[in-house]
């Protein structure tokens, strides 16, 4: 039902707000990309765990299909670590810059897994989402000639390295959209929240055999700082836990085209959090306002294709 689709649709960018929040808590909580990944899925899926027990969710399938849910678990993983990699090796902007690309390989992906045509406008809006992105990013460089940083300068004395973090950022961007194909499939067959128990304990099990394998799990991998502990629990719980069983639950009902094209506000979200947190409000400049816009109405405008297509049919 229309009623129906509009709070779906709702619910999605109120998922997506949350997801903005997971860069600047990569940046803040001191963890390397690995370590950070596997505490954040650890916690989010005892804490699935419990709420399954609690709303007695039945966690049992075949092994064919806990085989799914665990490599989709890997994906995933993988498309965490690359993310907090990229953040690690480059910066925040850099990132979430690269995440406007995710239109761009749904669209290819969903050409491959679902036989169907490139549609002509998706790739015309996932472009202007990236020309967008790239207005926000360094629009105040090229048009007003403003050299002032997106952010400020990391304490530490790191600099970014550009070029690989662009790489490592696009490798993520790619395995995010292959992550919501594969979702897409399973979210229409199983409950959410044994899809997302499975997935999150796939990516432990795989980064645990690792950790162990690599001689990680030393005294010193469990010795967390308590900022480090309240974060990730942040990221554990509300950004992770809650983030995907919504998510999941979203698309059985928006295709993974759609979703890719809407997480596109991440960056938006993530920029305007990470410069209230980092108090480095000058970067609020007009190409901020106008990429942002049009980001917006590239999001209002696929899904009233999408509808009148859906009206027409």
């Amino acid at each position: 039902m229309p009623g129906d689709r509009q709070k779906n649709y709702l619910q999605l960018h109120f998922i997506v707000f949350i997801w903005g929040f997971t860069a600047v808590l990569g940046k803040l909580i001191t963890l390397e990309a690995l370590p950070l990944v596997w505490y954040r899925m650890l916690i989010a899926v005892l804490l699935v765990f419990g709420y399954a027990k609690i709303r007695h969710i039945s966690l049992k399938y075949n092994t064919k299909t806990l085989i799914s849910f665990i490599l989709s678990g890997l994906v995933i993983a993988l498309h965490w670590f690359t993310f907090f990699l990229a953040i690690k090796v480059s910066n925040v902007s850099v990132t979430l810059a690269c995440l406007s690309c995710g239109a761009f390989f749904a669209s290819l992906f969903e050409s491959v897994f679902y036989g169907r045509k490139v549609i002509g406008y998706e790739l015309v809006l996932g472009l202007i989402v990236a020309l967008a992105l790239g207005t926000i990013l360094y629009g105040r460089q090229l048009i007003f000639g403003d050299d002032t940083p997106l952010f400020a300068e990391d304490p530490s004395g790191h600099k970014p390295n550009i070029v690989l973090g662009v790489i490592i950022a696009l490798i993520s961007c790619a395995l995010s959209a292959f992550f919501a194909i594969i979702n897409g499939r399973l979210a229409k067959l199983y409950n959410p929240v044994a899809i997302t128990f499975y997935e999150l304990a796939g990516g432990v099990f795989f980064i645990s055999v690792y950790l162990f394998f690599n001689g990680s799990f030393s005294k010193s991998f469990f010795a967390l700082r308590w900022s480090d502990i309240m974060w990730l629990f942040l990221l554990g719980s509300a950004c992770t836990a809650y983030a995907q069983i919504a998510a999941v639950k979203v698309m059985k009902f928006i295709s993974p085209y759609t979703m890719m094209l809407t997480i596109n506000l991440e960056p938006v979200y993530g920029i305007a959090i990470a410069l209230f947190v980092f108090k480095d409000s000058e970067a609020m400049g007009p190409s901020f306002y106008i990429g942002a816009f049009v980001i917006l109405c590239t999001v209002i405008i696929n899904g009233i294709l999408k509808n009148n297509i859906r009206f027409k049919k």
